[in-house]
């Protein structure tokens, strides 16, 4: 009854809203009396909605329909499906337990995947077993033919060669499986192979036997050529799988294995080898080891005496037989030279292998063998052509091998270093080397010591032992550890006896070091003069070398690849060379090293270090002929003859030159002709002009501004000015001692200007027009204003003096004291 009540309550609400809707519909649409006008419209399109409404509502009762249809066949299918499944789930588990003899499914399982698994490893023994089968099938068709037909065993083998490779090359994808199987498989491919190479090598002896290979009368011809290339081109085809295996390897370098020598030349030089081991391995006077270069100029005796045959005869064979393959772009297999270098080079291995042990202990023959090695690699590669196979990298040479991959580096470098040290100490210990060579540099150049020639000459014959290198960790190592060591030694020995001579003359070193006053007034002398000449001529000398070797190609590719990889490693905390960090390096040659500046150099550093010496030299040079020669002044500078002096000075010329000057310019001609034949023009220049600005210092203050001058005296002290320049000419080049005192030469011509009575002045003032001034007119001129006073010494052509100076000259004249 609850469920009518509530069917008729929503009838009645579903009624009313019906209603309302109508009502709000009819109140819109007929709201004034004009709309009833329309009512007949308004019905017709009422109508035609509910018509259209009739229809939707009909198509979707259908296609719910069919909707409803379709679900309930799709749930028809799935209860099929599931009911399918569950009959053959029941059905496997019966059968599972029936087959397993099970109790339960899990355990049914368990058994089935064991049985699985015994039928994989069945699959895999018989995939194995016919893998073996094949294997043996292969060899024993090889072993038939071979018999019959050796050109026909070598389809077989090859067939077996290629199985061999690809299974090898297949086991890391397989996790390293079966290598019981693949060593079988290896090791009857190397029997066949070694069994067939025997059997083509003994037939391809016999044709060199045949063609009198290796004598000097080898004669191949008529049906000779023809079996000797069958004999090659068999060995050649044995070989080929090998050689393509290897040729994808990298070649020649640390880790690597060595190239394959050609199976033909590893045949034909056997005889050559019996020859080298005769020669180099026994008793003969030829097995020297301290002349490892016996051994290596006969193998490249060997390579003149028969590259002809090979370039005639092996050329067109293997440029034939390796034509469209990778191994045509091998020089090592298609080159007939390279490929005789490849086959000669394990003889010498095996002899320099021999030999390093019995020479390790004595350095001497030790460097000996590696510089002969040296020279040896570069034969080969500028000589020859030869780079190993190793395309643009080029072969590093035997030497690398020694050096690097047997582990000699490390002694060899001390062996070097020994002697470079040792060397340089004997350069030092001669009593001449430290006397100052004037014959070894050019005519015009500062004159360095003999020890800095000789220690330069050592450095570059250090350059020459490591320049061949192909490691630039070994070069780096030779750079800093032997190369700047030295220099570094050399720099302190000049540094300490640059030192030792300011100590020498210092004021307490009579008192503590007991040095007499002769011995210190030899080292303020000519003696000292030398002393700091030495050290600065060897340190001009060494730093221009190492600005030299800067710009070297060898050097500057080390430069750049030394910048190159301190750039990469810069923060990865890596070291650039051995236990040499980025820090090191650069503070041993440059302080660019690892920046991105793209000026510096090697030597850098070490040039720096001397340059600094240099400069501090040639200051201590410089004060000290300027203490010398003021204090050899001072007696000039206490007379007093200047105003009283009453000898005819018309003719400066003839003057002599004041008795307490001699010694000064006696002692000025000495150090400036010493200076002259050991510096060259620029610092010879540099010391002249700061001693002559001293000397002029000395005659402006105390004797040109102290005392008073007649006539006679300026001519006088002109005259003695003269003498100091002349001297100064003589050794530095004419005009230069009046340049370096040039505010004391237009001093003194100031100074000595003709002098007349006022009236004479003004009776001869027409006449004397355009002629030379006189000091009346010029003293008017300069007393007058400043700008009068640079005008009149404009016009006597006085540049450098002032108007303040020029008054105080003038003051200086006792016509005009007053």
């Amino acid at each position: 009854m609850a469920e009518v009540a509530t069917r008729v309550d929503t009838s009645k609400v579903s009624s009313e809203e019906q209603d309302i809707r109508v009502e709000d519909y009819l109140n819109d649409k007929l709201q004034t009396n004009a709309d009833l006008e329309n009512l007949d419209s308004l019905l017709a399109t009422v109508r035609n909605q509910q018509a259209l409404l009739k229809k939707q509502l009909q198509e979707a009762e259908v296609t719910l329909h069919e909707a409803s249809k379709t679900s309930e066949a799709h749930s028809s299918s799935l209860l099929q499906q599931v009911e399918k499944f569950n009959k053959q789930q029941a059905d496997i588990d019966r059968r599972l337990l029936i087959v397993t003899r099970s109790e339960t499914s899990d355990d049914a399982v368990r058994k089935f995947d064991a049985s699985m698994e015994k039928l994989r490893r069945l699959d895999i023994a018989k995939g194995y077993i016919e893998l073996l089968t094949e294997v043996d099938r292969l060899s024993a068709e090889a072993r038939r033919n071979f018999q019959a037909s050796p050109q026909a065993a070598l389809q077989p083998y090859l067939h077996l060669q290629h199985l061999a490779i690809a299974l090898k090359q297949a086991q890391p994808a397989a996790e390293d499986a079966a290598p019981h199987l693949i060593d079988h498989v290896e090791k009857t491919t190397s029997t066949l192979w070694k069994q067939m190479k025997d059997a083509f090598a003994s037939d391809f002896e016999e044709t060199l036997t045949r063609i009198k290979w290796p004598s000097k009368d080898i004669n191949v011809a008529g049906k000779l050529v023809e079996e000797w290339t069958v004999g090659v081109e068999r060995l050649l085809e044995l070989q080929e799988p090998e050689l393509k295996a290897r040729d994808d390897k990298e070649i020649g370098y640390a880790g690597a294995e060595e190239p394959l020598v050609l199976l033909p030349l590893e045949v034909m030089v056997k005889p050559l080898e019996l020859r080298f081991r005769y020669h180099f391995d026994g008793d003969r006077p030829t097995n020297r080891p301290d002349k490892p270069e016996y051994f290596l100029s006969h193998t490249i005796n060997l390579l003149n005496t028969y590259n002809e045959f090979f370039e005639m005869f092996l050329q067109p064979v293997l440029r034939s037989h390796f034509k469209g393959s990778n191994l045509a772009l091998n020089p090592i297999y298609i080159d007939s030279t390279s490929a005789l270098v490849t086959a000669l080079l394990p003889m010498l291995r095996r002899k320099i292998f021999a030999l390093l042990p019995q020479v390790a202990k004595q350095p001497q023959l030790l460097s000996h063998l590696i510089h002969e090695l040296m020279s040896f690699d570069s034969s080969l590669k500028d000589d020859w052509g030869y780079d190993g196979g190793c395309g643009v990298d080029g072969w590093k040479g035997l030497t690398w091998e020694v050096l690097v991959k047997r582990n000699w580096f490390g002694k060899w470098l001390q062996v070097e270093k020994d002697f470079a040290l040792s060397r340089y100490q004997n350069i030092i210990d001669t009593p001449e080397s430290g006397e100052i060579d004037y014959d070894s540099v050019d005519p015009g150049t500062t004159k360095p010591t003999k020890a800095a020639i000789r220690v330069n000459d050592l450095l570059e014959t250090v350059t020459d032992r490591y320049r061949p290198l192909m490691s630039f960790k070994q070069k780096l190592h030779f750079l800093i550890d032997v190369q700047i060591a030295i220099f570094d030694k050399f720099h302190d020995r000049l540094h300490s006896s640059l030192e030792a001579y300011l100590t020498l003359t210092s004021s307490i070193a009579r008192t503590v070091q007991g040095v007499s006053k002769e011995e210190q007034a030899q080292l303020q002398g000519l003696g000292g003069l030398e002393r700091l000449c030495r050290v600065y001529g060897s340190a001009e000398y060494l730093e221009k070398k190492m600005r030299d070797w800067s710009d070297d190609v060898f050097f500057l590719e080390l430069w750049d690849e030394l910048q190159d990889r301190a750039r990469r490693n810069t923060g990865s905390g890596k070291n650039l060379a051995g236990d040499k960090t980025i820090e090191d390096v650069a503070g041993r040659t440059s302080s660019v090293v690892g920046s991105d500046a793209d000026s510096g150099a090697l030597f850098d550093e070490t040039a720096g270090a001397y340059r600094r010496l240099r400069i501090r030299t040639e200051g201590i040079l410089q004060d000290m002929l300027i203490h010398n020669i003021r204090d050899s002044l001072r007696p000039y500078g206490r007379i007093n003859p200047w105003s009283s002096l009453a000898a005819d000075s018309a003719n400066t010329s003839s003057l002599a030159i004041t008795a307490e000057l001699d010694n000064t310019v006696q002692l000025l001609s000495t150090y400036l002709s010493f200076l002259s034949k050991v510096f060259a023009e620029a610092p010879l220049r540099r010391v002249v002009r700061q001693l002559a600005l001293s000397m002029q210092s000395f005659f402006w203050d105390n004797v040109l501004m102290r005392n008073n001058f007649s006539a006679s005296g300026v001519a006088q002290f002109s005259r003695d000015l003269s003498a100091v320049w002349e001297v100064m000419d003589r050794c530095v080049g004419v005009g230069q001692g009046e340049l370096g005192m040039r505010r004391l030469r237009e001093g003194v011509d100031l100074l000595g200007l003709p002098v007349k009575t006022e009236s004479e002045d003004a009776e001869g003032s027409a006449g004397d027009e355009g002629g030379q001034a006189r000091m009346w007119e010029v003293e008017k001129r300069i007393f007058r204003s400043n700008e009068s006073a640079r005008e009149v010494l404009e016009e006597l052509g006085l540049e450098v003096l002032t108007e303040t100076e020029a008054r105080n000259v003038l003051e200086r004249r006792i016509e005009l004291g007053n």
